[in-house]
């Protein structure tokens, strides 16, 4: 039996965030959890004309592969793999677990090393939809164990999942989502005029150098839910300290009250308050680990509750967030990792944001409507 918010998702997703075309070979990536979802999906795909694959995987492998492997086989990427990701038109990620804590007992030091050897995989995927030649969309499939990460039962949980994606009542979801996209195309293009950013709150006062990068509106077509204006800021340039209060979740495992200091781009200094371990395994895992990727504007404000889930975290209305590791290209980011972790810091009581002096932001919100201007060309080395 079909489930209506399931199919208005599939499809919101094939014909807005990916508007699939006849003859565009799609994968669809989830695990055996996600395979209502996965129908509804392939179902969408072939009315819109395309060849979709399913790459099912089953639950629990990531685990063996991080407990037994050798060094060899859990580095180890497939020419399968680089044919695909050469190949494929879209993709589709769909995130969904059984187990959402099942890899935080394994060894932080070979779970970098795995996801490392990964990201070659990830950064020829974005190298591609940097020049058009693919697309790529990433969504939650809900489960029990995430509603239980979120600490609702799982009917309230598909409740809040499917009204943020605006699938599930009887409102035009296409719409909304253009709606969104000219609101934060126009607050894109008036960041894209500064070349400082300050943000101010507790436990933190850090300056970021944007000059010359561009910043993107999230507008669902490469997340869903979406929700937030970011960019890659200069890398040499990062200055000062900044206090996550909510847990940053990586990979399952949650590390809290995470604290760093940055001097000429590089996290000189960093401590948890549990977690530290995997905390400076990351850190450790190559030589961009330590510079920010990325800085981002959380501007959904119809989620306004933390869940554990990055997915939705990171758009937290009167939120930022910053990842560390490898940049976005397209944006001007030339930071390489293998490491893309967000952290989110919560500026909603108590935060300020200055743009190249002017305060522009307070306590989690714009102080006023995007104001037009044209950016001249600026050094960024």
């Amino acid at each position: 039996m079909t489930d209506p918010p399931v199919a208005r998702l599939a499809d919101l997703l094939v014909n807005y965030s990916l508007e699939l075309k006849p003859g565009q070979i799609v994968r669809l990536d989830g695990g055996t959890v996600a395979a209502p979802f996965v129908r509804e999906l392939y179902r969408a795909a072939l009315r819109a004309g395309a060849y979709p694959r399913t790459r099912v995987e089953v639950e629990g492998i990531d685990v063996i592969a991080v407990g037994e492997a050798s060094e060899e086989q859990l580095t180890f990427i497939s020419e399968i793999d680089r044919y695909e990701i050469d190949h494929v038109d879209a993709i589709v990620t769909i995130w969904a677990d059984r187990n959402t804590r099942a890899l935080s007992q394994a060894d932080p030091q070979r779970l970098s090393k795995k996801i490392a050897s990964r990201r070659q995989l990830t950064n020829r995927l974005w190298e591609r939809i940097d020049e058009g030649n693919a697309k790529w969309v990433g969504t939650r499939f809900p489960t029990d164990a995430h509603a239980q990460d979120a600490e609702m039962s799982l009917a309230e949980y598909e409740e809040f999942v499917y009204g943020a994606c605006h699938v599930g009542g009887d409102e035009d979801p296409v719409a909304h989502w253009r709606a969104v996209s000219g609101e934060l195309t126009e607050r894109a293009r008036e960041l894209d005029t500064f070349t400082e950013l300050r943000v101010v709150g507790p436990d933190t006062d850090l300056r970021l150098n944007v000059a010359g990068r561009t910043w993107l509106a999230a507008d669902g077509k490469l997340n869903m839910p979406d929700g937030e204006i970011f960019t890659s800021p200069v890398e040499s340039a990062t200055e000062g300290e900044i206090r996550f209060s909510f847990p940053a979740i990586f990979q399952g495992r949650g590390v809290e009250d995470v604290r760093l200091r940055f001097e000429g781009g590089r996290v000189v200094r960093a401590e948890a308050g549990s977690g530290n371990e995997f905390l400076q395994s990351l850190l450790d895992m190559d030589e961009g680990a330590r510079m920010l990727g990325e800085v981002a504007f959380g501007l959904n404000y119809e989620i306004d509750r933390f869940t554990r889930d990055i997915l939705f975290d990171e758009k937290i209305g009167g939120t930022m967030h910053f990842a560390l590791g490898s940049s976005f290209k397209k944006l001007g980011g030339r930071n390489e990792s293998g490491l893309h972790w967000d952290m989110i810091c919560d500026l909603r009581a108590e935060g300020e944001v200055y743009a190249d002096g002017e305060l522009v932001w307070k306590s989690g919100k714009f102080l006023r409507a995007p104001r037009a201007g044209v950016r001249e060309p600026v050094a960024t080395s």
